[in-house]
């Protein structure tokens, strides 16, 4: 495991040559180097000293904000040939605003700070001419940043996405007469198309985003392909779906119309089936936005779904995506889009809230942080294997999954004990310090994003905690590492708090500190034999779904327990999102009500 200790249309530039008199632009020849970046290579990051700049000659760059959700869409923007790079850190001698990676093969010329003091005492009149190049470039793009920021308060258009949603409502009619029966019969195809495939993709998915375990997510996709079909089939989601003949009141189902699939880097092919799945079922069409981290396998997973869309009679165009130049801004043009009916948005909080923000009726999500009270009463062995299983499976990524042990000071010797049986590591103090010292950004309370979905035998290593035992597991009791603020949050990762309180009130009153923290409306875990004990929990957590006795990142999907399956989780108004619901197809139907009159 590797832990450091760390598409918008491209920015217009001018010619550095036509900015240049032929005798300066001789000078800038003599006083710059060639240089070559092969395709990925990092060519600054964001933070590191401005003390060059870049005059590219071929090839095109990739300007990237540094960000901590791997789920949200970093991309400012590009850069081609002809154009400056850095030049704004040279200028201002400040450090580098953002990253620049080389998204194709880039040849260009550097000039350091030390190159143009040399050309200063040479050729002062090609220097001044060189910094008004630079001026000049510096200008155009806080212009074009300032058309980007219209963009962003004004509609604009795409040619892409324009023809995306024009054919995905051509598709949509087509399907709108289709019986219940056809409709599952189309879905189960889709489904068992998936699942055949279901290794192949969570191989896919862990090589490209280096997050996660390929027999955890084969687990997930075959959840939201076939358990996710079976919670739909025979269900009705058009016409007539029921009369309560006592009110002489209806409910009639219409489809919402175009929906936008936001898909999350951390699962992306089990939530890509699962709302293509529940968008078919209520006879939608869906268009896919998935994040540029996983370009390499979201084409695969739309050419899987729409191979069994045309073995089966319906258009292909009922499930589509975002093929070229993806970024954030075509996202939100997407999402903006006048014919596009609602947004299924799960990923990082910055993209949700884009969603909500762009006027397009939106189904959200919010963060996970849930914590799981340990009552006095309850089976230690079975909640401490329950804890294990759940939160080291797919290495933490479950936004439901428990990220705070609340234990009652009873059993807290015994609960540890249970949980080192089951495969957990319990640091020690000198441990848990190590560990915060190397996965807790400096000066915050948050994970380096590096940590994220790794396994834990591997975070352990780095960390030089050992165990005779294989770990699945690391707990950190917060009192060895400063309470609450250090671990008090969602964790993506195998990793655990664990926190003691004196009895269950105390316990419940944690659990809401903790909710309110970070992932209010999300979930919340109890493990108790006391069904007054789990229904006053219930009653006081501000959370969606409250878990009694279950594995967290099983329960909350309906895998262990009754709950709708579903990969796109709502957090109510507790938590900034229009349902508590797991959404399916239901959230996205329009249901009318025929009220006859009663005399």
């Amino acid at each position: 495991m590797k832990l450091p200790m760390s598409m918008p249309a491209p920015v217009p530039e001018p010619q550095p040559r036509r900015l240049l008199g032929e005798h300066e632009a001789a000078a800038l020849e003599r006083y710059s180097r060639s240089i070559s970046f092969p395709a990925s290579t990092c060519i600054f990051k964001a933070g590191s000293p401005g003390d060059c700049c870049y005059f590219i000659d071929e090839g095109r760059v990739r300007i990237e904000l540094d960000r901590s959700e791997l789920d949200s869409e970093d991309v400012l923007g590009f850069l081609d040939a002809g154009s400056i790079l850095g030049e704004i850190s040279i200028l201002d001698g400040m450090p580098r605003s953002a990253s620049a990676f080389a998204h194709t093969d880039v040849r260009a010329r550097r000039v350091d700070k030390e190159d143009l003091e040399r050309l200063e005492e040479a050729n002062p009149r090609a220097l001044a001419a060189l910094y008004l190049a630079l001026g000049r470039s510096a200008g155009i793009k806080l212009r074009s940043a300032n058309e980007r920021l219209g963009d962003a308060i004004f509609t604009t258009r795409d040619p892409e996405v324009d023809e995306l949603v024009a054919r995905a409502a051509v598709a949509q009619r087509e399907i709108q007469d289709w019986p219940e029966e056809r409709i599952d019969s189309l879905l189960l195809v889709v489904a068992q198309s998936f699942a055949i495939r279901a290794k192949e993709l969570a191989e896919d998915t862990v090589r490209v985003t280096r997050i996660g375990n390929v027999p955890d997510k084969v687990c997930k996709n075959l959840i939201a392909s076939m358990g996710v079909y079976r919670s739909l089939v025979g269900r009705p989601a058009s016409g007539l779906l029921g009369t309560d003949e006592a009110r002489k009141v209806s409910e009639i189902a219409s489809p919402a119309g175009i929906v936008v699939g936001l898909i999350p880097a951390t699962n992306p092919a089990a939530t890509a089936i699962f709302k293509a799945l529940i968008a078919v079922k209520a006879r939608n069409a869906l268009i896919l936005s998935f994040p540029r981290s996983i370009r390499e396998v979201g084409p695969s997973l739309g050419t899987i779904i729409q191979d069994a869309l045309q073995k089966c009679g319906a258009p292909a165009d009922l499930v589509q995506w975002i093929k070229h130049g993806h970024s954030r801004k075509k996202t939100e043009i997407l999402m903006r889009h006048p014919k596009v009916s609602l947004v299924l948005a799960t990923g990082g909080a910055s993209m949700v809230k884009a969603a909500y923000g762009s006027g397009t009726p939106t189904i959200g999500v919010g963060p996970g942080n849930a914590p799981a009270l340990i009552c006095a009463d309850a089976d230690l062995e079975y909640a401490a294997e329950s804890v294990v299983m759940s939160k080291s499976f797919d290495n933490g990524l479950v936004c439901g999954s428990e990220n705070n042990l609340v234990v009652v000071a009873s059993v807290r010797e015994a609960f540890i004990e249970a949980l080192i049986k089951a495969g957990a590591a319990v640091l020690t103090p000198e441990e848990a310090q190590r560990l915060t010292a190397l996965l807790v950004l400096p000066g915050t309370h948050h994970f380096r994003a590096e940590v994220c979905g790794q396994k834990a035998s591997d975070v352990a290593m780095v960390a030089e905690i050992k165990r005779d035992h294989p770990i699945q597991l690391i707990v950190v009791p917060t009192e060895a590492v400063g309470g609450e603020e250090a671990y008090g949050r969602e964790k993506m990762a195998p990793i655990l708090s664990l926190f003691t309180v004196a009895d269950e009130q105390e316990g419940f009153r944690l659990s809401l500190d903790l909710l309110q923290r970070e992932g209010t409306g999300h979930t919340a875990v109890i493990h108790t034999r006391n069904e007054e004990t789990i229904d006053r929990f219930a009653a006081a957590m501000p959370a969606s779904r409250i878990l009694a006795n279950s594995p967290a990142s099983h329960g909350v999907i309906g895998f262990t327990t009754g709950l709708m399956p579903s990969l796109t989780l709502g957090c109510g108004t507790f938590g900034g999102n229009s349902t508590t619901d797991n959404v399916s197809y239901r959230n996205l139907l329009n249901i009318k009500r025929l009220a006859h009159y009663l005399p």
